[in-house]
């Protein structure tokens, strides 16, 4: 068994805003009204991220263009730096689409990073989603059982690490052994009683793995 691992949500956690919400914001207005359904719980996850990433009507280059412009955690790469040189296996757990995650990464020239999301594609001016029922980290809500995926990981980890931002991270928390929550998921977690660490950026993870000689 491995010693140690560090699990990240992408949106809202790596990212300081959520892709969906750029595209809402450039180009598909109607997702707002979307927006409001999927917050109502009358439409999933899946289907809300499916809908607004295909009404996106532009060319790849600027698709692409969108994406680099999203602003990131400024300690992101120096936690995937400072893990992987203490050891420790960093991983990128989404319920988004694993299209933007790898073109920031391969931006970054960050390697050795393995992104669990939904899988994503270019097609007709449009990011489409291809969800697999059949894949063991299948969820017919989001895409992708976060829940699962730690579990798994917890399998071939001692210690694994967990930091997210919003109400799919409130799952995985449950299994996770440290777990660090930003923004609405410390409410969330706080009500399920479920322990975390109380974090507004990485820089606090920083702080916190040093401070217990992770890192």
């Amino acid at each position: 068994m491995k010693n140690w691992a560090f699990v990240s949500d992408f949106d809202g956690t790596i990212s300081q805003k959520d892709f969906y919400r750029l595209v809402i914001e450039k180009y598909y207005k109607e997702g707002d009204k979307k927006y409001e359904d999927w917050q109502g719980g009358h439409i999933k996850d899946i289907d809300f991220l499916s809908e607004v990433f295909r009404n996106i009507h532009q060319p790849e280059e600027m698709i692409s263009q969108d994406v680099l412009s999203l602003p990131l955690d400024p300690s992101f790469v120096p936690l995937v730096q400072k893990v992987q040189q203490a050891g420790g296996d960093f991983f990128i757990l989404s319920a988004g689409t694993d299209y933007y995650i790898h073109k920031i990464l391969n931006h970054l020239e960050i390697e050795n990073v393995k992104v669990f999301s939904n899988e994503g594609y270019f097609e007709e001016n449009n990011v489409k989603m291809k969800i697999d029922p059949n894949a063991w980290h299948y969820s017919e809500r989001y895409g992708i059982d976060k829940s699962l995926v730690i579990k798994k990981l917890k399998e071939q980890y001692q210690t694994v690490y967990f930091a997210g931002d919003s109400e799919p991270d409130s799952h995985p928390a449950v299994f996770a052994d440290v777990t660090f929550a930003k923004d609405s998921l410390q409410t969330i977690l706080t009500s399920k009683h479920v322990p975390f660490e109380a974090i507004n950026n990485f820089d606090d993870i920083i702080a916190y793995l040093k401070n217990n000689e992770v890192i």
